[in-house]
Order: C-alpha cells, then structure tokens, then sequence
C-alpha cells in the first residue's frame, strides 16, 4: 500500500512537471509578464505600507507642580487677556467637566449666556474647543 501510495505521487507529479513544461513553451511572455507583475506589484505594497506606517513620536513637556503652596490666580495675565470674572468662572467649571447647561444651572443663567461667556473665553485663550481653553488655562496658571 505505501509502495502503491508512493507510486503514484510520483506520477502525478511527473504528470504536472510534463504539463508545467508544455504551459512554459505555449505562454512564455505570459508567464514572464505575470511574474514581472507580481513582483511589482509585491514591491508596491511593501513601500506603501512603509511610507504610510505612523511615525512614533515622542513629545516630553515640563509642568511645574507645586505642592506646598496654595494656588494663586495670575491676575496679571487675566488682566492682560482681558478675562472677566464671569468668563474665569465658566472656565474654571469646564475644567470640572460641567456641560454647558450644567454650568448654566449652577449659576443661574441661560444656556446661551454660558455658550456667549464661552466663545470670547475661547477666543482670549486662542482656543477651538473646551480641552484646548483648560490646557491654555493652565498653562497661564489662570486655573489650578
């Protein structure tokens, strides 16, 4: 039976060898072209996902941490910002997290009063969005 097994893998492949030999003599340039194709075609995606892998980067910043000392607003930067206290208050309650009708409830006043106070805060700090002002807020130690 293995004798028999055997036998016949080798004929089979004698066939396909003696076949391959035939497709090779009738389709020569077809052969090539497909193969040259492939390999192109091969090279393109290996460069492509190369060139389009993300590049890591690394961004290293140094905050100043103070531990000992009770946090002291800059007045002159609210000064120099022309930040009015309402506006330092909505700013202070976006660091919280609050909504914009949250903030609106805990000081009693309408949801587009806070979204007006917002939009010139945004526009002082040099903000588009809420994340952006609290950063800047921080960084101009106008928020803890």
């Amino acid at each position: 039976m293995l004798l028999y097994g055997s036998l016949g893998g080798v004929l089979i492949a004698l066939l396909k060898y003696i076949e391959y030999q035939h497709f090779v003599r009738a389709y020569p340039a077809e052969i090539y072209g497909g193969a040259l194709a492939l390999i192109f075609a091969a090279l393109g995606l290996w460069f492509g996902l190369r060139s389009a892998k993300a590049k890591e980067v690394v961004v290293l910043k140094e905050v100043r941490v103070r531990h000992d000392e009770p946090f002291v607003v800059d007045v002159a930067k609210l000064e120099e910002l022309a930040i009015t206290p309402r506006e330092l208050e909505i700013l202070g309650l976006i660091a919280e997290g609050l909504s914009n009708r949250e903030i609106g409830e805990r000081l009693f006043v309408s949801e587009n009063t806070v979204k007006t106070h917002s939009s010139r805060l945004f526009q002082k700090l040099g903000a588009s969005r809420r994340t952006q002002a609290v950063q800047r807020g921080k960084e101009l130690e106008l928020i803890p």
